[in-house]
């Protein structure tokens, strides 16, 4: 039974751990800085000292392809991301790429050949924190955005993602993207905590939770503090408390629901004058997208009732959404199988967060393998997940990749449904491509 190098990965890392490395022990490589350059060369040179022919596509996505005995089929994917957050882990995105790199070394050293060719991605701006939506890259090969579109992203300085690709010199050419693939297998942390607090080593990824994110906007009039009486205010932040706090109450009347206010923009922000004008944002999951949609609306129905209540305006706007995802039952079989193999302890539960995965699914049967995040901690630079569970989470993944790597295609009934769902998955994306974060 073939198992992973446990100090050369961990070594490799190491390694990684110290580019854009952070005071407090975390990273910080936002897309398509430098940073990120200089992890995305040491990456080519791992991929080709490797043996493997590294290409790069022209949304900078980074490919290292590992030849089957079926020279033109259909490869089994493996990766994620290497970009972080400003002050983010050393571990999101992180081990799913060098956990893959190790999948392949250890092939490399027994001398194993595959059926089918393996490859290796990484993808460009998965996190969203420099040029948003989030998973460009992986959205970009999808086809869920178009070229024009990622192109035109810009950053808070307003340098356009086109611009920054060509400055750290990783514009490659169309032709280099993948088409499609036969699996796509993403080792990820949780980054949530069931799985540290049940003290479980696997988690076998269900799919993704639907998301959509909402700009609230609520318009008021700004006035002097001090000689504006309280019944001749219209204060706009008032209603808006009460708003948050509705938003908040919904998910105890909806099961599963995960709400979220992370932003907001008080205007004009002064401690004397009384705000005029207030934005936030409410960020909505749910792993079934008929429920979120119904929280959506009643979320509409209440923040208005609210609002005309206090005689301020307000509007709601869709600026990002993403329907739940489900992963192929073939590949949690097969994980289900690698975990049981090696007596690892393992478990069934969805995604919270988003991943490449997402958009993966969408052009291959996809599966996503899951180890500890301790204390549920992620996109925080004290994000950890022991080397026992990284090690066992990379088990997992050679295990899984290299039986995908040596099997027939999936049975005809599920390729038939991942087609149909993939069709309207992307058909949903080009509807709402306008409405999203301009």
């Amino acid at each position: 039974m073939l198992q992973v190098n446990r100090s050369r990965l961990l070594k490799t890392i190491s390694e990684s751990s110290s580019i854009g490395s952070t005071k407090n022990g975390g990273l910080s490589r936002l897309a398509l800085t430098k940073e990120d350059q200089v992890m995305r060369d040491k990456l080519v040179e791992w991929l080709k000292d490797a043996g493997l022919q590294v290409r790069i596509d022209d949304f900078g996505n980074v490919y290292g392809r590992r030849e089957g005995k079926l020279k033109d089929a259909e490869p089994v994917v493996i990766g994620s991301h290497l970009d972080t957050q400003p002050s983010g882990g050393r571990y999101d995105g992180v081990i799913g790429v060098l956990s893959a790199l190790e999948v392949i070394r250890c092939l490399n050293d027994r001398n194993t050949s595959t059926d089918y060719p393996i490859e290796i991605v990484n993808f460009t701006g998965q996190e969203g924190a420099r040029f948003r939506p989030p998973m460009l890259g992986s959205a970009g090969i999808a086809g869920a955005f178009t070229k024009e579109y990622i192109y035109s992203r810009k950053d808070a300085a307003g340098i356009a993602f086109k611009d920054a690709l060509q400055q750290i010199g990783y514009m490659g050419d169309e032709q280099n993207r993948l088409k499609q693939a036969k699996n796509y297998i993403e080792l990820h942390i949780e980054q949530g905590s069931i799985l540290d607090r049940e003290n479980i080593s696997i988690g076998i990824v269900e799919g993704i939770q639907g998301m959509s994110w909402l700009r609230v906007k609520v318009i008021g009039e700004a006035n002097h503090a001090g000689p504006t009486k309280m019944e001749d205010r219209n204060d706009a932040l008032i209603p808006v408390a009460k708003m948050i706090l509705k938003v908040r109450e919904l998910t105890d009347e909806i099961e599963e629901l995960t709400t979220t206010i992370g932003k907001m923009d008080v205007k004009p922000n002064i401690s004397n004058i009384i705000p005029g004008e207030v934005e936030f944002s409410i960020d909505v999951r749910h792993s079934n997208n008929t429920i979120r949609f119904h929280a959506i609306e009643s979320l509409k129905e209440q923040l208005s009732a609210i609002a005309f209540i206090h005689d301020v305006q307000m509007t709601i706007s869709t600026t990002w959404s993403s329907d739940a995802i489900e992963f192929s039952n073939d590949i949690r079989e097969h994980i289900n199988e690698a975990a049981k193999k090696f007596g690892y302890s393992r478990r069934s539960l969805y995604s919270g967060p988003g991943h490449d995965a997402t958009y993966m699914s969408q052009i291959a049967n996809t599966g996503m393998i899951f180890v500890k995040s301790v204390n549920g901690m992620s996109h925080n630079e004290q994000e950890y997940t022991p080397d026992e569970d990284i090690v066992k989470g990379a088990n997992t993944l050679l295990d899984v990749a290299l039986n995908l790597a040596n099997e027939g295609e999936i049975n005809q009934k599920e390729d038939q449904e991942a087609l149909n769902t993939r069709e309207i998955f992307l058909t949903s994306c080009k509807k709402q491509n306008e409405r999203f974060i301009p």
